[in-house]
């Protein structure tokens, strides 16, 4: 919590008081359903709330927005980023019903009103919408069929809509395979946050949506 305080240090009492729950509720259902690696869970700040913030020192959402948070998993990016950004509207899907039976008991235990969780695949879903986020879900090139379909062609922000994806490692093959004909930008995640080590070799990685 310190290091999302120190990071955001415009987040009011209430967001900081959501962040604290929510800490605390991944701890509560990580016991039952594993949600997170449960020899992560100590580090459930720095290695997931943190670290799902990072999309948003990549791209401010504008008011209204409406994002996606494809193979959401236990809520992340989706829930700290909703914190983050009260007045825009997520959606948080995943194929694992039980992982989004967690994610609707956090979203209605922190009383998140911009939040939806539905049990639903990329392939199942109508609605479009202007960033796709997600985390660790998939190859770039999956993640890019998956979700170039859903992307709203009106744009809104500065950052032109696409696929906003949180992974690690060597991604060069990846990007290859993805052709020509998409604009791909990779941030590091220790440039946003310098005092985490763990961030090294992590990175934010946007495609745009051609």
């Amino acid at each position: 919590m310190e290091l999302i305080q120190q990071y955001f240090p415009e987040l009011d009492e209430h967001q900081l008081q959501q962040l604290k729950q929510l800490g605390d509720l991944y701890r509560e259902w990580n016991q039952k359903i594993n949600v997170i690696s449960r020899k992560d869970i100590d580090a459930v700040y720095d290695h997931h709330i943190l670290h799902s913030l990072a999309i948003a020192r990549f791209v401010e959402f504008e008011p209204d927005a409406e994002i996606l948070d494809l193979g959401t998993g236990g809520g992340l990016p989706g829930i700290p980023l909703a914190i983050l950004f009260p007045d825009v509207r997520f959606t948080l899907i995943d194929g694992t019903r039980k992982k989004i039976m967690v994610v609707q008991e956090i979203i209605n235990a922190l009383e998140l009103t911009n939040v939806k969780a539905l049990h639903q695949r990329a392939e199942e879903t109508r609605h479009k919408y202007d960033f796709v986020i997600c985390r660790a879900v998939a190859s770039l090139e999956k993640l890019v069929a998956w979700s170039f379909p859903l992307i709203k062609k009106k744009q809104k922000h500065v950052v032109p809509n696409g696929l906003i994806t949180l992974k690690g490692g060597d991604l060069r093959a990846e990007i290859k395979e993805l052709g020509t004909g998409h604009y791909v930008d990779q941030e590091e995640v220790i440039d946003f946050f310098p005092d985490t080590p763990y961030f090294k070799e992590k990175y934010v990685v946007y495609v745009q949506h051609g």
